[in-house]
């Protein structure tokens, strides 16, 4: 996507006088903190951006699965949607100094990095910031089309599905995506049951917005995937 550096480009030229230059740098920050968080419920930057990835407070170390989970970790409502799941890992998405949500991965004993497309799995994002839904569907779709190719009529489509259940957010609010192989995705806001998308490849490529080897952001699925094998 190359956001900053066309930003950077468009925005701040050779021989702006100091005025200009402050209110161009002061429309970075607005158009990069935005673009960074409506990526795939906030995945927004690929490679090249300015982008910090740093585990959350108390996420796992490397090969280890959550056995006596942190208090922060508990979530009641896995008991219905992953009766079988245990943290896997999780990670904190920041950019530029700005925190944008805290990720969490859940999924049964035996879990493997590479076949997560047809393994049960839980996915949460909690958030940081306050964002509209018409533009995390967007940027889903984006990111989505960084693994094939989707064509408008599909791309419509899975976007009405995703207004349907992904409301607009503010901060301390949590979404969580579970994975059904062979289903879909069914998710849950604060808690709560909030609908299902019934389609495999649908769900395939929405989780694959962090777990697929082609994500964007690289650091991240690494973190999420401290204790699933890599």
């Amino acid at each position: 996507m190359g956001v900053l550096p066309e930003l950077l480009r468009g925005r701040l030229r050779r021989g702006q006088h100091q005025r200009g230059a402050v209110h161009a740098a002061q429309a970075l920050t607005r158009a990069a903190i935005a673009t960074a968080a409506t990526t795939g419920l906030l995945l927004a930057f690929c490679a090249g951006a300015a982008l910090a990835q740093s585990p959350a407070p108390g996420a796992n170390t490397p090969g280890a699965i959550a056995t006596d989970a942190d208090p922060s970790d508990i979530r009641p409502e896995l008991k219905e949607a992953l009766p079988q799941g245990r943290l896997i890992g999780k990670g904190r998405l920041t950019v530029w100094g700005f925190q944008v949500y805290d990720a969490r991965l859940w999924a049964p004993a035996g879990f493997g990095a590479a076949s997560y497309a047809s393994q049960p799995l839980a996915l949460e994002l909690a958030y940081l910031r306050a964002f509209d839904a018409v533009d995390v569907a967007d940027r889903s779709l984006q990111e989505m089309r960084r693994s094939v190719a989707i064509g408008d009529a599909q791309a419509a489509q899975w976007k009405a599905e995703m207004l349907r259940v992904i409301p607009d957010v503010k901060k301390g609010d949590r979404i969580m995506g579970v994975h059904r192989p062979g289903v879909g995705a069914a998710f849950w806001v604060n808690g709560k049951a909030n609908g299902e998308i019934r389609d495999a490849e649908f769900a395939k490529l929405f989780f694959g917005i962090w777990l697929s080897p082609k994500t964007s952001e690289p650091k991240l699925r690494e973190t999420l995937l401290t204790g699933g094998g890599g």
